[in-house]
C-alpha cells in the first residue's frame, strides 16, 4: 500500500523566547524605579522641610543628574568586573582544553552521563563535540560556568540603560515643579500613577499579576516619600 502525502512536510514550529541575558532589563528596571522613588523622596523631604519652591526644583534636578551618573558608573563597573571575571575563567578553560584535551573530553562525557545518557552515547557525544576545539570550549563554559561565551553582558549597555532609565524615572516627580506646582500634591499624584503603572508593566513582562506588581511598587515609593517628608518636616520645624 502506498501512502501519499497531500501536504508538503514542514519543520515543527517552535515557540520563541525573549532575550533574558542581554544585560539591559535589570539596570533599566532598577534605574527607573530608583530614579522615581529616590527623587520623589528627595523632593518630598525638601518640601517637608522648606516648602515647595526653588529649593524643590534645585534638589530634584541635582538628584536627577547625580543619581543618573552614579547609577551608570556603578552599573558599568559592576558589569565590567563581572565580564572580566567570566573572560578570565573562559581563558582558564581554554588552556585546560589545549593542555589536556583527553581529560576534558572525559569530563564532558561524565557530565552527560550525569544528565542521564548511557555511557556509550555520552562518550560518543563528548567525542563529537570535542572534535572542534571552539565548540568544545563553548560547551564546557556553558556546562561548567553557566554562561554563554558568545553573549556576555555588555557594561556599556548596562550603563546606558541605567542612566536613561534613572533620568526618566527621576523626571516624573520633578516635572510638576518645573511647570510651577506650588505643593507636593500634584507631584505625588503623578508619581503614584507612574509607580503603579510601571510596576504593573514590569509584572506583565515577567508573567506576574499586574495589580500585585503595581501595588508593590506603589507601596515602596509612597512609603519612602512619606518617611522623608516626615523627617524633612521635623527637621524644618527644629531648625526654624
Amino acid at each position: 500500500m502506498t501512502i501519499e502525502l497531500t501536504q508538503p512536510y514542514s519543520p515543527e514550529k517552535h515557540h520563541s523566547h525573549r532575550d533574558v541575558t542581554g544585560g539591559w532589563l535589570r539596570p533599566a528596571v532598577f534605574g527607573a524605579m530608583d530614579g522615581l522613588v529616590s527623587n520623589l523622596a528627595l523632593i518630598a523631604g525638601v518640601v517637608g522641610a522648606a516648602g515647595a519652591g526653588r529649593g524643590a526644583v534645585v534638589a530634584g534636578v541635582a538628584g536627577l543628574i547625580a543619581g543618573a551618573c552614579s547609577m551608570a558608573a556603578g552599573e558599568y563597573t559592576s558589569v565590567k568586573s563581572q565580564t572580566e571575571l567570566m573572560r578570565a575563567e573562559i581563558a582558564v578553560e581554554r588552556r585546560e582544553l589545549a593542555r589536556n584535551p583527553e581529560g576534558e573530553q572525559a569530563e564532558l562525557a561524565a557530565m552527560y552521563r550525569a544528565k542521564g545518557l548511557d555511557e556509550d552515547l555520552a562518550r560518543r557525544v563528548a567525542e563529537g563535540l570535542s572534535a572542534d576545539p571552539e565548540q568544545a570550549l563553548r560547551v564546557h563554559v556553558r556546562e561548567e560556568l553557566g554562561v554563554d561565551p558568545d553573549d556576555l553582558p555588555s557594561p556599556y549597555v548596562a550603563a546606558a540603560s541605567s542612566f536613561c532609565a534613572f533620568a526618566a524615572g527621576a523626571l516624573v516627580p520633578l516635572v510638576p515643579f518645573l511647570f510651577g506646582a506650588s505643593g507636593l500634591v500634584v507631584a505625588m499624584i503623578v508619581s503614584v500613577l507612574a509607580l503603579f503603572g510601571f510596576g504593573a508593566a514590569v509584572a506583565r513582562m515577567t508573567a506576574r499579576p499586574w495589580w500585585l506588581g503595581g501595588l508593590r511598587q506603589l507601596a515602596l515609593g509612597a512609603g519612602a516619600a512619606a518617611v522623608t517628608f516626615g523627617l524633612g518636616h521635623l527637621l524644618g520645624v527644629t531648625v526654624s
